[in-house]
């Protein structure tokens, strides 16, 4: 109950706009990113483009939630917006760390290591949205990182497809 008493109220307001972002963020960039971590196979430009493809879409969803907060006549739309967009840098910022702190060829090992902050994300974010409005976060957690890893998964069989396919190597 102490630990209810000292989250901040007003992020559970917008906590809605942080599920928007955050899982948002994950899901796309997971697979973008595993995408592209089989077909580059180089960490330094799968971190290129993550972080790209990663600032355009935080700019791109913190937009769309402000149009949708407004057209909803929320007062404060533009707050919504910048809880979306916090929440999407973060992740984007987490996801990529692998890339950027691993040598070029250790994009495996990379992957791997973005999968457990993805899934270290999942935990930690629907446990304080369980624990601030007395949920259960088992069926959350569950469901968010079902929900990213098999988009992961899915990309990561793009990524080969399309590599193979069109013959690029690179």
């Amino acid at each position: 109950q102490q630990l209810i008493n000292l989250l901040d109220e007003e992020r559970l307001q917008y906590v809605g706009s942080m599920v928007l972002g955050l899982n948002d963020a994950l899901v796309e960039l997971t697979g973008t990113v595993a995408g592209l971590s089989f077909a580059l196979q180089n960490s330094k430009i799968v971190a290129l483009s993550g972080l790209i493809t990663g600032i355009s879409a935080t700019l791109s969803m913190a937009s769309s939630e402000y149009l949708s907060a407004r057209s909803d006549g929320e007062p404060n739309a533009l707050k919504s917006a910048l809880y979306t967009g916090i929440m999407y840098i973060i992740a984007v910022t987490l996801l990529v760390a692998p890339y950027l702190l691993l040598p070029a060829d250790q994009y495996a090992a990379a992957l791997i290591a973005m999968l457990v902050i993805v899934i270290a994300v999942i935990f930690v974010f629907t446990y304080y949205i369980s624990v601030a409005k007395d949920l259960p976060s088992g069926k959350n957690f569950r469901e968010m990182a079902f929900i990213s890893l098999s988009v992961a998964i899915l990309s990561f069989v793009v990524g080969y497809l399309v590599k193979h396919f069109l013959g690029i190597e690179i």
